[in-house]
């Protein structure tokens, strides 16, 4: 079984993942552009914990494109590495992280220690982001239904078009991802 070490090491670094993606980039890139880290004490809390991260992801993912510019805005705030595995070339990694036990939703980012054991699991979503896409979503027609395969694809659109324009939605993610890191 590979460990979390050898996945941290082999993993994409930003620049690569950035570089591999073909799907997303630009919006990912207009997010990380924009958005601005609050001034928070626990940031240098965290800092002193010498955290390193391992990012389950892959470009086309509308959670990853809002979610990852926010965790690299921290990373470079507390010096953290930040490596990127890609989900689809990694199940076995993925199956570890599985959201409710079942979906293999991204992204997850996996803190490690210094000596790369896991102290916190963060993802796919903020809690406030994922009331939102159940909200949002809560009128779609059952999946037998012939239209919702079209139904979902418009929904789809609404949320990535409120991912990429919600400022609000990534003061979310921030707060979340801090929660989670300053009780790990």
């Amino acid at each position: 079984m590979t460990t979390l070490k050898t996945y941290f090491e082999n993993g994409l670094t930003t620049e690569a993942y950035i570089d591999h993606m073909q799907v997303n980039k630009e919006d990912m890139q207009a997010i990380y552009d924009q958005f601005e880290l609050p001034e928070d004490e626990r940031l240098s809390q965290i800092k002193d914990k010498h955290l390193k991260a391992i990012v389950i992801t892959e470009d086309w993912c509308g959670d990853a494109m809002m979610n990852i510019p926010v965790l690299l805005k921290i990373a470079e705030q507390i010096a953290m590495d930040v490596r990127f595995v890609l989900r689809d070339e990694n199940l076995d990694l993925m199956d570890q992280y599985l959201t409710n036990g079942t979906a293999r939703s991204i992204p997850i980012f996996v803190f490690l220690d210094e000596d790369h054991h896991q102290t916190a699991v963060w993802g796919p979503r903020a809690q406030k982001v994922q009331d939102l896409v159940t909200e949002l979503r809560s009128d779609l027609p059952d999946k037998e239904d012939p239209t919702f395969e079209e139904k979902s694809k418009e929904k789809h659109q609404v949320i990535h078009e409120t991912y990429k324009n919600s400022p609000e939605l990534w003061q979310e993610v921030y707060q979340s991802i801090i929660e989670r890191l300053t009780h790990a």
